[in-house]
């Protein structure tokens, strides 16, 4: 099977899509399924990929993390795509490559499928506060639903998004096939040689919360819960690993907290050795956002051997509902606070839990993952052929033979 998969971001922009649609892509592959993305083209440059073809892009007002891609670039490849005979397009975001997808799957007469990744209706509430609530949700409900009922097939990564899909009144057929975690990386990380580089000391209580750094992740929540562990542990430390839009305003309410001793951010780290690093230097991974799809993190931070501390809301549910590998919070700061001081004070528990986490991450194969979504394009790709020959009978005027 070959796959055409269209998105906005793809690394070096680091975020749970692009980790996605990376996992994707090499599982497929190792299932012998050709996947090829078109991606946008960052200034920091790539180095030589296979089966990627970099779009060249501009910079988005007031965002300048992400790029838009030139659409114009992506049509001249036409004659090269029908070329290749793709049996379907993935569209993985739903900006420009949602309609860029949407018409190149037409012009190549093959079947569409989409991955619904974020929860745009808290996302927009949070980056355009402006706007009332009722008028952000009319928005991006409205145009998820035109989005979903678009494309042949949805895609979403837990429960809660497909739940949240058919109360927007989506009525395309809607799959759900989370990210897998491929357990073969997860297998180094050094925690003292992480909190060498940092000066942070052995015996030193050390929480961790990774990933974009942006509004809706709610660190705010952990900043407040880092306060009132303070009172008790006065040497805790939290690190924030990563970047995005809100690392600014975080660091100047740290200050106004008086938590600057206590609060430590971290850049981006490569995700093959840093980043492992940091994980295994860490007590106790953190998590308390409201707006995700899935958590991969928290399998992540699982997958070696790192407690988690999280409330479950929205996509986290599908992997906190076990209480596995984790101690789930209430969405109330002293509750949270509470749970992660028995993991710090109990080191046996501590223990115990990872050790769990471990295991249980173990089960969220990557491979499965990708059969699943395998099942998934087959699917797909029976039913658009069988409308296809509905759809020649009845301008034939013969019975149809198609179930």
């Amino acid at each position: 099977m070959r796959i055409l998969m269209v998105s906005d971001v793809y690394f070096p922009r680091i975020n749970g899509v692009s980790t996605s649609i990376l996992t994707f892509q090499q599982e497929l592959l190792k299932l012998g399924h050709e996947v090829h993305v078109i991606a946008p083209a960052y200034p920091a440059g790539h180095p030589e990929e296979a089966h990627i073809t970099r779009i060249d892009s501009r910079y988005v007002l007031l965002d300048p993390e992400d790029r838009l891609m030139k659409a114009a670039r992506i049509y001249e490849l036409l004659p090269q795509l029908r070329e290749k005979k793709f049996d379907l397009v993935h569209i993985q975001t739903p900006f420009l490559a949602h309609y860029v997808g949407v018409k190149l799957a037409r012009l190549l007469s093959i079947p569409t499928v989409e991955t619904y990744h974020t929860f745009f209706e808290e996302l927009l509430y949070h980056y355009v506060p402006v706007l009332p609530k009722f008028s952000t949700r009319w928005i991006t409900r409205s145009f998820t639903r035109a989005q979903c009922n678009a494309v042949d097939a949805v895609i979403v990564p837990s429960t809660a998004m497909s739940r949240v899909l058919r109360q927007y009144g989506c009525v395309s057929p809607i799959h759900i096939a989370p990210t897998g975690i491929q357990m073969e990386k997860f297998k180094v990380g050094v925690r003292s040689s992480f909190r060498a580089k940092h000066g942070i000391a052995e015996d030193r209580s050390v929480l961790l919360f990774a990933g974009r750094i942006s509004h809706e992740k709610n660190i705010e929540f952990l900043l407040t819960m880092t306060a009132r562990l303070k009172c008790t542990r006065p040497r805790i430390l939290l690190l924030i690993c990563g970047e995005g839009p809100a690392r600014g305003s975080l660091q100047r309410r740290v200050k106004r907290m008086g938590l600057v001793d206590n609060v430590m951010f971290i850049d981006y780290l490569d995700r093959e050795t840093e980043l492992m690093d940091c994980y295994r230097a860490a007590d106790v991974f953190v998590f308390a956002s409201r707006a995700e799809t899935q958590g991969l993190v928290l399998l992540e931070a699982m997958a070696l051997g790192v407690p988690v501390v999280s409330t479950a809301v929205m996509g986290t549910i599908d992997i906190l509902s076990p209480n596995r590998g984790a101690l789930v919070a209430e969405d109330d700061a002293g509750d949270f606070a509470a749970k992660v001081s028995l993991l710090l004070r109990d080191r046996a528990l501590r223990m115990s839990v990872g050790a769990d986490g471990r295991e249980y991450a173990k089960t969220w194969n990557a491979a499965t993952a990708a059969q699943r979504v395998v099942d998934i394009y087959h699917g797909v790709i029976a039913n658009s052929m069988a409308r296809a020959v509905h759809g020649e009978q009845a301008m034939l005027g013969k019975p149809s033979t198609a179930n």
